[in-house]
């Protein structure tokens, strides 16, 4: 377990405290392309700041806006959606109905190409999984920006609550989510979908079986945070691209596998006990 456990916070390593760090810590700005200047996360008023936190050795992307640095993600989703020359754009939380004019959620990222006219002549649906966080982050997030300058290196390990991925919640409730209901809904209408996500959580997810690009229904974007680039941040970078189809996709990411109905009787029992004692 590492000492303390943020990467970057407001855009930059919590060890920055470059002039351009200094500046988006004290505004509160995001530097990936937010809907506003200013981060939102959690709470506008009083946004949690955290884009990424520390694994071990790695380092896991928690925020969804992070994945929007450079827009690699958009060109490389527009790359499995669209023929090369293809003109495309970019249109954000992008609200999609079923069939009885019940909302299915948003779309995190439509890719539109459209032709010399600007109509629209093709799409693709871009989700991105950031990785959920199980403990409490926002202690320790408060705590460093008190003194970014002096609490770079504090220890929190032995605080209670230490925050940690859960891959588990990431890939039930998040990527399931998605599966059930939004991406079907783009499969069932012959359009391609593409996840961005960070190699962390992909290396937590079942195994697919993959498919040539040509046959795939989605496309896996894998990132991974690199060496420092010239702005101070630490770098995006594509891990690889797995394709699938939905078929496979759904079946892996939605199905559950039942664990041992003698604990499921146990926890019964002990909740059936309980209440008598009541």
């Amino acid at each position: 377990m590492p000492k303390q456990p943020l990467a970057e916070v407001f855009g930059f390593p919590i060890a920055d405290n470059s002039n351009e760090a200094r500046r988006c810590r004290k505004n509160r700005l995001c530097p990936f392309g937010n809907r506003v200047p200013n981060c939102t996360k959690d709470k506008a008023n009083d946004p949690l700041g955290v884009c990424s936190i520390f694994d071990g050795e790695s380092v896991v992307i928690t925020c969804p806006i992070r994945f929007r640095e450079r827009w690699l993600i958009a060109e490389d989703a527009a790359e499995f959606f669209f023929p090369p020359g293809a003109k495309w754009t970019t249109l954000t939380e992008v609200r999609l109905k079923d069939a009885y004019d019940k909302s299915a959620g948003n779309i995190d990222v439509v890719l539109c190409s459209y032709d010399n006219h600007g109509k629209i002549t093709d799409f693709g649906a871009l989700e991105v999984q950031a990785v959920y966080i199980s403990g409490n982050v926002r202690n320790p997030f408060e705590h460093y920006m008190e003194s970014p300058k002096t609490r770079a290196n504090m220890d929190w390990s032995r605080e209670q609550w230490y925050p940690a991925p859960d891959y588990l919640s990431s890939f039930q409730e998040g990527l399931a989510s998605k599966f059930a209901f939004r991406s079907r809904i783009v499969n069932a209408w012959g359009k391609k979908t593409a996840v961005a996500l960070s190699r962390p959580l992909f290396e937590e997810l079942p195994a697919f079986q993959t498919v040539a690009p040509e046959d795939a229904d989605v496309a896996w974007l894998v990132y991974e945070l690199g060496q420092q680039s010239a702005s101070g941040n630490p770098s995006l970078r594509k891990w690889k691209t797995a394709y699938t189809t939905f078929r496979e996709a759904h079946s892996k990411i939605t199905r559950s596998n039942p664990g041992e109905i003698g604990s499921f009787v146990a926890e019964l029992q002990r909740k059936l006990d309980a209440s008598r004692c009541e």
